[in-house]
């Protein structure tokens, strides 16, 4: 399936996007946005280049606050491949949440956890994936009816 030139371009890949007219500080956050569309379209590959693409500008500005984001949907997408690279996948969540952590980023912490105790619950490791996710969750107090926070407390109760 191919991406319509006009989302494309919105999004910041085309043309009109960031790199044009000074707007550098919004292309990580735009290629990401991107990467994890192309990938809800199958394209994997394309939006694992473009989450590489992240990665370097991320380290070449100095910006640090899409780098766990852009690690997370790295292993979603290896996850998500016609054969599964799961201990790349893993490696990319540890690297997520290790970067999350560092920041004290608990919103990009959570997600990070939420993809790598999806993984475990998959391999079995239920225990392992319920005592990643739950000190997390339980760090929150509010905004509980917010996607992340329910999606999470649903996969709490799935790993119980």
């Amino acid at each position: 399936m191919t991406i319509p030139w006009h989302v494309l371009a919105r999004l910041g890949a085309g043309p009109a996007g960031p790199a044009r007219g000074g707007q550098r500080l919004t292309q990580p956050l735009c290629l990401i946005l991107l990467a994890e569309a192309v990938g809800h379209t199958g394209q994997v590959e394309e939006g694992l280049r473009l989450l590489a693409e992240v990665l370097t500008l991320c380290a070449a500005s100095g910006r640090a606050d899409m780098p766990a984001e852009a690690s997370r949907l790295q292993g979603e997408l290896l996850w998500r491949q016609a054969v599964p690279a799961m201990a790349q996948a893993e490696a990319c969540f540890q690297q997520a949440l290790t970067v999350a952590r560092r920041q004290q980023a608990k919103s990009y912490e959570l997600c990070a956890a939420m993809s790598l105790a999806r993984l475990w619950q998959q391999q079995r490791k239920r225990r392992e994936a319920y005592d990643l996710l739950a000190p997390v969750y339980h760090w929150f107090t509010e905004g509980f009816d917010t996607a992340d926070l329910q999606e999470a407390k649903a996969l709490l109760e799935a790993l119980a």
